[in-house]
């Protein structure tokens, strides 16, 4: 049985979030809440170097530790990768529990403190 394309999972894990939205942009699909925390990067655009990606706002301090931890699988993205965000490639076996812990991250530097308090809530061990 064939694999679901990684885009199907990497926008349920953005949509989960409280007021996380999908809009297209240079081409392909972003997730905001309301800036920009992830952005797809097709294999068949430019900005996938012929393997499909997303592209993960980061604190630059956790750019290196994260791309040197498998620089396979993590790279530097052009454009944003000087501000700290993170490559993740999302062919072979992308590491889902590692990706949504990243885009946590990204998601945590963008959102609101409302955002993040129903985030908090729904996510806390007394929500569960």
């Amino acid at each position: 049985m064939a694999a679901a394309h990684p885009l199907v999972k990497l926008r349920a894990l953005c949509l989960a979030f409280p007021g996380a939205v999908e809009k297209e942009a240079w081409g392909e699909p972003t997730f905001r809440a309301p800036k920009i925390f992830a952005m797809y990067a097709g294999a068949q655009n430019h900005h996938g170097a012929g393997r499909p990606g997303v592209w993960i706002k980061a604190m630059p301090a956790n750019q290196t530790l994260v791309i040197e931890s498998d620089p396979d699988r993590y790279f530097k993205p052009p454009y944003v990768g000087p501000s700290g965000w993170i490559g993740v490639w999302l062919d072979k076996r992308p590491p889902w529990k590692d990706i949504a812990a990243l885009l946590e991250d990204g998601y945590r530097q963008v959102a609101s403190k409302k955002l993040l308090l129903e985030f908090d809530a729904r996510t806390s061990p007394q929500a569960r």
